[in-house]
């Protein structure tokens, strides 16, 4: 579990947490195999889950422009967790896939049992949404 927490560290959403908030995040992610073909998310449809690559190729596709290809420590659906809202693109394991999976629901009844993590959570978010519009901010 130690490459996975890793793993997990690395993901701009969970930067902030300690050691034990991110082993809780990790304990609440299945890790799944998935064949190569499977979509994995369709784009215009709303997010239930966040995905981490731990093996395999993703293919990032919108209109059915392919936009890149994401591999092992790249992840994908960290906004789904916040917001439920609909996907920008689709998402195709381009090879067969080993994922780690966290779900909308598991992730939010976590933020409501630890307060802390849901603090660093949306401490996160403010600084992607200034990274994304810095001159927003007056």
């Amino acid at each position: 579990m130690d490459d996975k927490l890793a793993m997990l560290r690395a993901v701009p959403l969970f930067v902030g947490l300690d050691d034990g908030e991110l082993e809780a995040v990790g304990g609440l992610c299945d890790e799944v195999d998935m064949p190569a073909g499977r979509e994995l998310i369709t784009e215009g449809t709303f997010g239930n889950e966040f995905f981490l690559i731990l093996s395999g190729d993703v293919r990032i596709s919108r209109n059915g422009a392919t936009l890149r290809v994401l591999g092992p420590g790249d992840f994908l659906g960290e906004i789904a967790l916040v917001d439920h809202g609909r996907r920008s693109a689709t998402a195709t394991c381009a090879t067969d896939c080993r994922l780690l999976v966290l779900g909308h629901r598991e992730f939010h009844s976590l933020l409501d049992a630890q307060p802390d993590i849901r603090v660093h959570v949306l401490e996160a978010l403010a600084r992607r949404v200034r990274q994304l519009a810095p001159d927003q901010d007056l």
